[in-house]
């Protein structure tokens, strides 16, 4: 199988966009909520009036585009995030996120990762050791209120267990995890594979299911624990630790069942640490 390999890693290389400073086409849908509009108002879609004194129609939570109820069936995924709708930066929905701010990831990854990186990396369990909550919540509470203007900076918080806490918190908190629930049967399908590299096609299939914010923020954020597995001698953290840290923080189980989420665990972690393993083929 190791024709498979090298077939694989060429078809992901070509699959795989350069890393350009160009900020991807996200798609994203309206998160249409009735409304009941003041004074005359017409629909945004087909310019017809909206009647009727109380909701008369939807509005979008994140650009504020105003339509009736059943011409929002037909309006394009083109929601276009206002800054003045979306108000905070923790929970809420990642590609709402980016595309508010125009970024290619959301600016709590960048930000934490390059904070790690520059003075966290031979820190003892990093990941693992947690920083203490109120301070993680300080942390979120500034990037709510500051977003990339948060100083999360050594003069403000010394212990870098609060950052790397913060970036967790960050994953935890989002409504649609990294690791969708769409996406999430085939990533748990690609651990339970024991070819090498039947796991991998699998692996590489289930990326594909993301929406391309989440890919690309899932890319980035396993480049870095790739990173921090190069300091295992100083910090400790290998792939495995990071995949247990990780596996439950990047993936919920979309299934109500708690016996089935708990048997997911394993395989949770498995993921993660697959995917920090063969990041360079993956990605």
């Amino acid at each position: 199988m190791r024709g498979g390999r090298n077939r694989l890693t060429s078809l992901v290389r070509r699959a795989t966009l350069k890393e350009n400073e160009q900020i991807p086409k996200y798609e994203k849908v309206h998160n249409f909520k009735v409304h009941t509009f003041r004074g005359p108002h017409w629909c945004e879609y087909c310019a017809n009036f909206m009647w009727g004194l109380i909701a008369q129609g939807v509005k979008c939570a994140d650009c504020g585009l105003n339509v009736h109820k059943q011409c929002s069936k037909m309006v394009p995924n083109d929601c276009k995030p206002d800054l003045k709708h979306v108000k905070k930066v923790y929970s809420c929905d990642l590609t709402t996120l980016v595309k508010a701010h125009t970024t290619k990831r959301p600016m709590v990854v960048d930000m934490c990762i390059r904070e790690i990186e520059s003075r966290g990396l031979n820190s003892e369990g990093l990941y693992r050791v947690s920083g203490f909550s109120d301070l993680i919540e300080d942390v979120k509470m500034a990037f709510d209120r500051d977003g990339e203007k948060a100083d999360i900076s050594v003069n403000v918080y010394e212990d870098i267990n609060i950052i790397t806490g913060a970036l967790k918190l960050y994953f935890r908190d989002l409504p649609i995890p990294l690791i969708t629930y769409d996406a999430y049967p085939k990533f748990i399908e690609s651990a339970k594979i024991m070819d090498p590299d039947e796991q991998l096609e699998t692996l590489h299939e289930a990326l594909k299911l993301l929406p391309p914010a989440h890919c690309e923020t899932l890319r980035y954020l396993m480049a870095h624990l790739k990173r921090v597995t190069l300091h295992e001698k100083e910090n400790l953290m290998n792939a495995e630790n990071l995949g247990i840290v990780f596996g439950p923080t990047l993936m919920r189980s979309p299934e109500l069942d708690a016996m089935a989420a708990l048997n997911d665990i394993r395989y949770q972690r498995l993921v993660v640490e697959l995917l920090i393993k063969n990041e360079d083929i993956l990605f």
